[in-house]
């Protein structure tokens, strides 16, 4: 019985940081958006800093008609937000927060499973493109199929190097063999992963395939209501766990400066929140990359970069053991 009740709180803890982590983010985003660009409107609504923004922002979402095209694969294109969004539910579940079983699900193949699980919810827009009988929703959607198989190479690559670094492919094990020696020894692989996890959330910089000044919003064009919110939750729930994952795999984990046992929740949270940051700055910082700018970064760039991180990860491992 008390394994029972540990599977049920953990179920509902990992629910719980699915329904108000993204939303955070979200927030965050407003304000941070707000404050380096002079954005006046998202620091008024509620009175105090603006703190309504996000509810007025859902409020407006479920006003809005649920409209599907006439000649759209009703089926699909209402399945594509539901696969965009939950996938990175189920990657969160074998993200540790903290040391001693702090993890919904520790599996052994844990970043094999993550990292498949966040490509499973890149098809989601994919789907959406197709179904919604729209030639700039379809171009969207292309764009999204070349992007994901262009960034996926270096971010595997890159995860690998971490994982034959740890010698396993378990989240918490990587966390337990991580030193703090391995910062300059694995950052060029944490950038390729980093960036290559923003081009596959299509954040910008790399949101050509949403371009709205050219193909109106891509794949999500004929979406409106909490159908077009869900695709952007599924993008906020999708910086919560490219920070997380992140986190563990490259600065640690749990393991803060000290009280890595009593605090370790507390580590993680904070350099995930730090890491979200980052992605909210990079979007007011730099313009829309070209299409054929995120194809010479993705294969002239990060490939041959985490080739070579990869490779030396192997020789200092041979030098260690040796």
């Amino acid at each position: 019985m008390p394994e029972v009740l540990e599977v049920v709180l953990k179920l509902l803890g990992l629910a719980a940081a699915f329904a108000v982590l993204p939303l955070l983010v979200g927030q965050a985003e407003h304000k941070v958006m707000a404050h380096m660009q002079g954005r006046l409107g998202p620091m008024y609504a509620g009175g105090f800093h603006g703190w309504a923004q996000l509810v007025a922002d859902g409020v407006k979402f479920a006003q809005k008609e649920d409209v599907v095209p006439r000649d759209a694969d009703r089926r699909i294109f209402k399945l594509a937000p539901a696969v965009a969004l939950v996938p990175y539910l189920v990657a969160l579940a074998v993200i540790p927060v903290g040391p001693d079983g702090q993890v919904v699900l520790d599996l052994g193949l844990g970043l094999f499973f993550a990292l498949a699980v966040m490509g499973v919810g890149v098809i989601g827009a994919i789907m959406a493109g197709w179904a919604s009988a729209n030639k700039y929703s379809l171009l969207g959607g292309m764009r999204v199929a070349a992007q994901l198989m262009s960034y996926e190479l270096p971010m595997v690559f890159a995860a690998s190097s971490v994982a034959m670094a740890a010698g396993t492919l378990s989240l918490s094990g990587v966390v337990e063999e991580w030193r703090w020696w391995w910062l300059p020894w694995q950052a060029v692989g944490a950038v390729v992963f980093f960036v290559a996890g923003l081009a596959e959330l299509r954040r910008p910089p790399f949101d050509m395939p949403v371009a709205d000044s050219e193909i109106i919003f891509g794949p999500y064009t004929e979406y409106g209501g909490l159908r077009f919110a869900f695709f952007l939750l599924a993008e906020y729930a999708g910086i919560v766990v490219l920070s997380a994952l992140t986190a563990v795999l490259f600065l640690g984990g749990w393991k803060g400066p000290f009280l890595d046992a009593e605090l370790g929740w507390l580590w993680t949270l904070t350099k995930v929140f730090a890491l979200s940051f980052v992605v909210i700055w990079l979007r007011v910082s730099y313009p829309r990359m070209r299409e054929d700018q995120l194809q010479r970064l993705a294969w002239g760039v990060l490939v041959p970069l985490s080739l070579a991180q990869l490779a030396l990860t192997g020789v200092v491992k041979v030098a260690i053991s040796g």
